[in-house]
C-alpha cells in the first residue's frame, strides 16, 4: 500500500506537533508547512523528527499550492482570530483545491459550534463562518469536534477548585453534561481521520462526558477528600460578567482572552454544543483518557 502524504499547517503548535507525531506513528509521510521566519528552535524540533518542512507564506498562493501537491489530505491546526482562521486557513483551503487534494480537515477542535446560537461565542462564530465557506468548496472536508481540552479542567479555566474542594458550575443544575478530550487523544483521532479515505463531514469525540456533579465525585475518588459542586450563579449572571469583563479588557490578537474563556464556559453549561452522537468507536484501538487520570495527576 502506497504511503500517504499528509500536509499539516500548524505543526509547530501544541496540538499540531501532536498530530504530526500521531501521523508518523501511523506510517504517514508528514509535510509541515511553516511560516517564513519560524524560529530555528521550532524548526529543529521538526527536523529531529524527520518531518519534511516547507517554508511558505500562507498568503502566497503559488507557494502553498506547491506545498499541497501530492497530498491525500491537508490538515489545519492553525490557531488565531479572523486573519488566521478565515484569511490564512482560507488561503490554505484554496490551495488544496487547486492542487487537487481530495480531503481537508479544518482547525475546529471545539464543541458543536453548528448548534450554538450565533453571537454567544466569538471564536465559535469564526468556525461557523469558515464552515460555510468550506461547504461551498469542491473538496471533501471533515471537522473534528472534541469539546474542551481536558487540561483546561485544572489549567486556564479551572472548574475543579482544589484548595476549596469544590467544582464550579453555572446554571440551575450541576448535572449538565460537558465534553472533555485530551490533546493527545484528539491528535490521535485526527491522524486516523486524515488517513481515512472516506470520513464523514463531522466527527464528534469526547474522552469523557461528565457533569460538574460527576467531576465532584471523580475528584473525591482520586483525592480521598470530599468535593462538592459550587454554583457560580445563573447563566444570565455569567453573561453579565462576560459583558463587563470584555468592556474592561482591550481587544487583542490573543485567541483566548479571559472573557473568551468565559464565553466558552457559558456555551458548555448552556448545553446546546454538547456532542452527540459520539464517533469514538469509528477507529478501533484508540485508548481514551478519562478525567480521573487528569485529576489524579493534578492532585
Amino acid at each position: 500500500m502506497q504511503q500517504q502524504r499528509i500536509v499539516l499547517a500548524g505543526a509547530t503548535g501544541n496540538l499540531g506537533g501532536r498530530v504530526a507525531r500521531a501521523l508518523r506513528e501511523r506510517g504517514a509521510a508528514v509535510r509541515a508547512i511553516v511560516r517564513p521566519g519560524t524560529s530555528a528552535a521550532r524548526l529543529a524540533v521538526l527536523r529531529e523528527q524527520q518531518f519534511e518542512i516547507v517554508e511558505a507564506d500562507l498568503h502566497a498562493r503559488a507557494e502553498i499550492v506547491r506545498a499541497c501537491e501530492g497530498a491525500s489530505c491537508v490538515v489545519s491546526t492553525l490557531l488565531g482570530l479572523h486573519e488566521t482562521l478565515i484569511g490564512a486557513q482560507g488561503a490554505l483551503l484554496d490551495a488544496a483545491v487547486e492542487a487537487r487534494v481530495p480531503r481537508f480537515i479544518p482547525s475546529d477542535y471545539a464543541m458543536d459550534f453548528m448548534k450554538v446560537r450565533p453571537g454567544l461565542n466569538r471564536n465559535l462564530d469564526l468556525h461557523r463562518e469558515f464552515r460555510a465557506r468550506l461547504d461551498r468548496a469542491p473538496i471533501r472536508s471533515t471537522s473534528i469536534l472534541n469539546g474542551a481540552f481536558m487540561h483546561l479542567l485544572t489549567g486556564e479555566a479551572p472548574l475543579v477548585l482544589f484548595k476549596l474542594h469544590r467544582v464550579l458550575y453555572w446554571g440551575e443544575t450541576p448535572d449538565q453534561l460537558l465534553d472533555f478530550t485530551t490533546m493527545d487523544d484528539t491528535a490521535a483521532y485526527t491522524a486516523q481521520a486524515a488517513l481515512d479515505p472516506a470520513p464523514p463531514p463531522v466527527l464528534r469525540i469526547a474522552g469523557e462526558q461528565i457533569s460538574a456533579a460527576g467531576l465532584a465525585v471523580a475528584a473525591s475518588d482520586v483525592s480521598g477528600t470530599r468535593y462538592r459542586p459550587l454554583r457560580g450563579g445563573s447563566l444570565k449572571r455569567l453573561q453579565r460578567i462576560i459583558r463587563i469583563t470584555r468592556a474592561l479588557t482591550p481587544d487583542s490578537e490573543a485567541p483566548f482572552p479571559v472573557w473568551q474563556g468565559m464565553q466558552y464556559l457559558y456555551c458548555m453549561f448552556e448545553g446546546s454544543g454538547l456532542l452527540m452522537p459520539l464517533d469514538n468507536a469509528r477507529y478501533p484501538g484508540l485508548q481514551w483518557t478519562g478525567v480521573r487520570t487528569v485529576l489524579k495527576e493534578a492532585v
